[in-house]
């Protein structure tokens, strides 16, 4: 199960820049707005260095990482939501992704030019956001309307789903972005089904230059981004488009090296990918043997059943039990055989919750 990011922002803000330093995709970047019209896709894989190391203690010929899928979709400008620039266009472009990366510009560059005229990344933000918002409002109007002629007595699922519509209706028009209980399933699926743009699934990437990403957030321009951003629950990561490409032409060891000359921990890709996953409550578990080393991401909370389907539909049909050894005992017995002699082989059943780092083997039959 990869899953899909998508690059939002105003134009010129160097979205496309960052696409191709973080996915090498290859998107057009260039001086003027809509630059980017359909959207463009690269694929990175998630780096997790579990992967290599139960490859190595198994011995498998081959590594298959998890996947991301990054999107450049069309930039945004004020008056999207009534049809301005791509208009709507763009706005169903961001409803295809799981998770929003929202690009602001926090670079100055007399020769690029600034849609607003004016260095402000919690300014366009907020255009973003409001944008995003506007047309949730739009949206929200029609479905509610249609519903309530649909609406019968005793229909309790679509009552319930008017009355949380109302809810989101009354907070955007107040200019609040809707809150609701991630953990409860059917506010969850409520969410998915109305289709709410600023309701996804986001986090703001910063685009940098190299003094501003070594100093971030302690400089006026940028810890006011930070304070916005928190106010409308997002994390921001700083990204470097000139420190990523070249990050992009070393191997591991030189990319580590330089970036601890750098005093930096992690590569912007690697915080733009884990800022999703927390974000997306996402979990890595993996399958690994002599032909391949495996990675697999789930939603947490996922049952042994549904884990397996993501390997291949059969597995969860005629799922029987699910042997597991976490990754910690795999590193600390030195392989799966060690394991099981150690007594840290699990036969776990169907309600069996999978954990990240839990490497698997399933038993089924169909």
């Amino acid at each position: 199960m990869g899953f899909s990011c998508g690059f939002v922002g105003l134009p010129n803000v160097g979205k496309s820049t960052i696409f191709n330093a973080l996915s090498h995709g290859g998107a057009a970047a260039a001086n003027f707005p809509f630059c980017t019209i359909e959207p463009n896709t690269g694929i990175v894989q998630v780096p997790d260095s579990r992967l290599l190391e139960l490859a190595k203690l198994e011995g498998s010929k081959e590594l298959i990482p998890t996947t991301l899928k990054f999107i450049d979709i069309a930039g945004l400008v004020e008056g999207a939501s009534q049809g301005q620039g791509l208009g709507n266009k763009f706005l169903g472009h961001i409803r295809n992704v799981d998770a929003v990366a929202h690009v602001v510009r926090a670079f100055n560059d007399p020769d690029v030019v600034h849609v607003s005229g004016k260095l402000n990344p919690a300014r366009d933000l907020e255009v973003i956001m409001t944008e995003l918002m506007l047309s949730d409002i739009e949206s929200l109007e029609r479905r509610m309307e249609k519903s309530r002629k649909q609406l019968r007595t005793g229909d309790k699922e679509l009552k319930a789903e008017i009355d949380f519509a109302q809810i989101c209706l009354d907070a955007l028009s107040e200019g609040r972005i809707p809150a609701y209980d991630v953990h409860d399933s059917a506010e969850v699926e409520m969410v998915k089904r109305l289709g709410l743009l600023s309701m996804m699934p986001a986090f703001v990437v910063a685009n940098v230059d190299e003094k501003t990403f070594l100093s971030f957030g302690k400089d006026e321009t940028t810890a006011e981004l930070i304070r916005a951003a928190t106010e409308k629950g997002m994390e921001v990561v700083p990204v470097c488009g000139k420190l990523e490409d070249e990050l992009s032409q070393l191997d591991e060891e030189e990319a580590k090296m330089f970036l601890d000359d750098l005093g930096i921990k992690e590569s912007g890709l690697v915080r733009v990918i884990h800022t999703a996953f927390r974000l997306l409550d996402y979990i890595t578990f993996f399958t690994v043997g002599p032909k391949e080393a495996h990675a697999w991401t789930i939603t947490k909370g996922m049952t042994a059943p549904e884990a397996a389907g993501q390997i291949h539909t059969d597995l969860c049909r005629g799922f029987i039990r699910m042997e597991t050894v976490s990754y910690d005992d795999m590193i600390k017995y030195g392989g799966w055989t060690q394991a099981q002699t150690n007594g840290r082989l699990r036969i776990e059943g169907k309600d069996y919750v999978v954990q990240d780092g839990d490497v698997i083997h399933v038993r089924f039959s169909v």
